[in-house]
């Protein structure tokens, strides 16, 4: 039976890694961890709360920034979640290679479907095009 999700991968352009890094660990809050010895230099891998749990991987890939696909991640209080929005948003606002292609403004209706089921969420997409929901 299966359990939980180990891990998602996202693709970005070949030699982005360092943006994966400034994205994924200082604007999201993720956790580095290291990645198999034969792998470095073309993946990187993101802890979600303790290691041991589920994660993110980043390699290189191509994307089609329309997608619709996309993960879904889970803050635990309104205000960590209101918290979040304000970061992505302002190092969209910011810019430089790292910053996300698009960011749900704070104070703003979320760029996603309206209706009753999603009453907190917003949505972004990270520098290589990947489409991101958060939610509580």
């Amino acid at each position: 039976m299966i359990t939980g999700i180990a891990h998602v991968n996202l693709t970005v352009p070949p030699g982005t890694l360092d943006h994966a890094n400034e994205f994924y660990a200082e604007t999201l809050g993720l956790n580095p961890t290291p990645v198999p010895e034969l792998q470095r230099g073309r993946l990187a891998w993101f802890n979600i709360g303790p290691p041991g749990g589920q994660q993110i991987h980043v390699s290189f890939g191509t994307n089609d920034p329309t997608s619709t696909r996309h993960p879904c991640f889970k803050l635990s209080t309104i205000e960590e979640l209101e918290a979040m929005k304000t970061r992505i948003y302002e190092h969209h606002v910011r810019g430089g290679p790292a910053a996300p292609m698009a960011a749900d403004k704070p104070g703003r209706m979320n760029s996603g479907q309206q209706g009753k089921e999603y009453p907190n969420r917003f949505f972004a997409r990270d520098f290589a095009g990947n489409r991101l929901e958060f939610t509580l």
